[in-house]
């Protein structure tokens, strides 16, 4: 690459992981900031074509359509599912409860996504009759089981969206279940086990008081400007991690798996989606992929900025950020070391 070209894409990269963390307006209008990045990028990169406008108007639809017809759905069912979580709660053991809930949240939020789930979660949680110290901890828990579960398919979150959208072609050849095949056996382990976690001390903390409540019921309005919202923002990504791709393929395919898996937690303060859109490339091998993609979604739990359904938990049920913490860096850090060492001896 040209030296300019370099330092424009660098100065790029730094702007996009920097600013939203750091600038209010930019963390509130994230997905317009992106896509201003994006644009920039492909321009200094000269990697504009008809093929890639294509590709940024057709890869956000399947994910845009999951969350608009399961916000949906669930606006018109949240009334009868609390109803029937409530009979349930009467008639099944509190822990074993808890385990089904997150299990089942981490698996389907690949498939209703992770959007969807913590939503789900939010209104069950309001439900609930536990101690406001275990609900925090069951829903910090339950967002690091959603956000992992979800990257088992592309429909889960935008960050599998990208993974599987800039590996299609050779030599990944990245189809609907890539990221099941190639990343199955070490994110289900990771899905019951946050399971198992949260529904230790479930019988011991139950409570007659309401703990956690939610906020507001959604209207249609807010339904469709949230798929709005995320079809915006894969666009964005589409066109950031065509842009960067450059510079990628320069730095990031060199890095050996131990850096790029350390390197990502900092998805504990950025959202993971950016981060995969500016590491993620084709000349990656399926052992690096692993590292990246691990790295990220587990360190995404750990913060309430890492991860979608750590937004959207956090803002319907009024968790702060020091609560969030309090669970989510002990737990965090603890699998990041587990997952690093089995990674490294197995994968």
């Amino acid at each position: 690459m040209e030296y300019f070209p370099v330092l424009g894409l660098v100065a790029v990269l730094l702007m996009t992981l920097a600013l939203p963390f750091s600038v209010k307006i930019i963390e509130e209008e994230i997905e317009i900031f992106l896509f201003t990045m994006g644009i920039l990028s492909v321009s200094i990169s000269r990697m504009w074509s008809w093929h890639l406008i294509l590709e940024a108007l057709k890869e956000p639809i399947p994910i845009t359509l999951t969350v608009l017809a399961m916000g949906l759905l669930f606006k018109f069912t949240r009334k009868k599912l609390a109803a029937a979580f409530r009979k349930l709660q009467k008639r099944i053991r509190p822990d074993f409860l808890v385990f089904s809930l997150v299990l089942l949240l981490g698996f389907l939020s690949s498939v209703i996504t992770a959007i969807i789930a913590a939503i789900l979660l939010s209104e069950i949680v309001t439900v609930m009759k536990f101690k406001r110290t275990y609900e925090i901890r069951l829903v910090v828990l339950a967002c690091f089981a959603i956000g992992i579960g979800a990257a088992l398919t592309p429909l889960g979150e935008p960050l599998s969206t990208i993974i599987v959208a800039k590996l299609k072609g050779e030599p990944h050849n990245a189809d609907f279940f890539y990221l099941l095949k190639n990343l199955g056996e070490w994110i289900v382990p990771g899905v019951v086990l946050f399971a198992l976690i949260a529904a230790a001390g479930a019988r011991g903390n139950m409570s007659g008081d309401a703990g956690l409540s939610e906020d507001f019921e959604e209207s249609n309005k807010t339904i469709f400007f949230r798929a709005a919202k995320v079809f915006l923002f894969v666009m964005a990504l589409i066109f950031l991690g065509k842009g960067i791709s450059p510079l990628s393929d320069k730095f990031a395919a060199k890095m050996p798996v131990e850096g790029l898996f350390w390197v990502n937690s900092i998805s504990a303060v950025l959202d993971n989606a950016t981060l995969a859109a500016a590491e993620i490339v084709p000349s990656l091998s399926d052992r690096q992929v692993t590292f990246i993609v691990m790295g990220l979604i587990i360190s995404g739990g750990m913060l309430i900025p890492g991860n979608i359904p750590n937004i959207i938990s956090s803002s319907k049920l009024n968790i702060k950020s020091r609560e969030w913490a309090r669970v989510g860096l002990p737990y965090g850090a603890a699998f990041m070391i587990i997952y690093f060492l089995v990674l490294y001896f197995l994968a």
